[in-house]
């Protein structure tokens, strides 16, 4: 199996297992971010937001759209590892650095480029996933869920095959900024404690790296990815916030069959249970499909500093930050150990 291969395998098996983790975590997170600037908020905090999903739709509702984000963790997670050792070994073979230089390491200015590089290359590809994703997320103003189908066509039909691509500018800026600050850390921290390591074993910070790297205990690793995590959501959750808010924007939906036949019926888990007072042709329901404007990334920006000063940027980060890092953790200790085994 080549390396690109296993770097592909390894990154999406370890997303895919991070995501259940923090996707609930997640959830709450978009629905604080997505609340309305210029009216009452909907949820006080994560406690509440959490409180209010419960009591609405129950725990499902927490999952709800979980496997646009399964697959968005796969694309990210494998994209980015597979860019971040794509990217080291292109900086060998133009020879920027040897192999037979510091170990066969990089220089951690080296790794955080590539890291930087990883996500720019990532945030092409995530971008529409996390589009479909933020709508499944926020609760829908109608009797009806959306549908993953339905979403795709209607964003479709209302921007064309470029608006999947809405908020490209968020996803770049945390994707980019956020691959260098992952990885730079993770790497930084595995080095500092295999020197920790070394001088433990050799008496030396000068000892052989091979004993320190045998040495290497899985809390450390796991200290490592957590500590990533955390630096990777907190600089650049301001970017995110703006991303979160341009992709939950307004979207008409089209009713389900039923509804558009019978607009009177509500149809919940198989089965009627209730009515709604016949709607008029020319009301909302049966409107046509009108265009709605976007607003642009700076546009967003300058509204939420606007209405809720710096605050407004980090809304949703505490429970951002308690989900990182054990995410993060797990997603490197998961594709350390597959990788292990494929080599």
């Amino acid at each position: 199996m080549g390396d690109a291969v296993k770097d592909l395998t390894c990154g999406s098996v370890a997303g895919i297992l991070g995501k259940f983790i923090e996707y609930p975590f997640d959830t709450i997170k978009v629905r604080l971010q997505s609340q309305p600037v210029n009216r009452t908020r909907l949820y006080t905090g994560p406690i509440d937001c959490f409180r209010q999903s419960l009591a609405r739709d129950g725990w499902r509702s927490l999952y709800r759209g979980i496997s646009a984000p399964l697959a968005s963790a796969a694309v990210e997670n494998s994209s980015l590892f597979f860019g971040f050792q794509a990217c080291q070994e292109a900086l060998y073979h133009v020879g920027v650095y040897s192999r037979q230089q510091n170990g066969g390491k990089l220089p951690i200015e080296a790794l955080v480029a590539c890291g930087a590089a990883a996500g720019a290359f990532t945030s092409l590809l995530l971008t529409p996933v996390e589009l479909v994703k933020c709508k499944m997320q926020v609760p829908a103003d109608t009797v009806y869920p959306p549908r993953i189908a339905s979403l795709i066509k209607q964003i479709y039909r209302q921007h064309g095959l470029f608006g999947f691509w809405h908020g490209q500018l968020g996803t770049f800026i945390r994707e980019t900024g956020g691959g260098a600050a992952w990885f730079g850390t993770y790497e930084y921290l595995i080095h500092v404690f295999k020197q920790s390591n070394t001088v433990s074993i050799t008496g030396t910070s000068t000892g052989s790296l091979e004993g320190a790297q045998a040495a290497l205990s899985l809390p450390q690793q796991l200290l490592a990815g957590a500590s990533a995590g955390l630096t990777y959501n907190f600089l650049f959750y301001p970017a995110d916030t703006i991303k979160s808010r341009l992709q939950t924007e307004a979207l008409p939906l089209s009713p389900p069959p039923l509804l558009a036949k019978y607009p009177h019926v509500i149809k919940r888990n198989h089965g009627v249970i209730g009515v709604l007072p016949v709607v008029p042709a020319e009301s909302s329901i049966a409107a046509p499909i009108t265009q709605v404007s976007r607003r642009t990334f700076v546009a967003e920006g300058m509204s939420i500093w606007k209405q809720q000063g710096l605050a407004g940027f980090y809304r949703g980060c505490g429970i951002t930050l308690f989900r990182s890092a054990p995410s993060s953790a797990l997603i490197f200790a998961v594709y350390e150990w597959l990788r292990a085994q494929l080599d």
